[in-house]
């Protein structure tokens, strides 16, 4: 994860989801309506995850 990433993550929490699939753009979008902090928790750990 890059800083660019995670600070676009704390920003704008969907938008820093976007490639990493429909699915996970959805969650963190109703995450990050739902409340900012849940959002971008989600964000930071979508983000976290390693690419297999």
């Amino acid at each position: 994860m890059s800083l660019l990433r995670a600070l676009l993550a704390i920003f704008f929490p969907p938008l820093a989801v976007i490639d990493k699939g429909c699915g996970s753009f959805l969650i963190v979008l109703v995450l990050t309506a739902a409340g900012v902090v849940p959002g971008i928790i989600a964000a930071l750990i979508i983000l976290n995850k390693t690419e297999k």
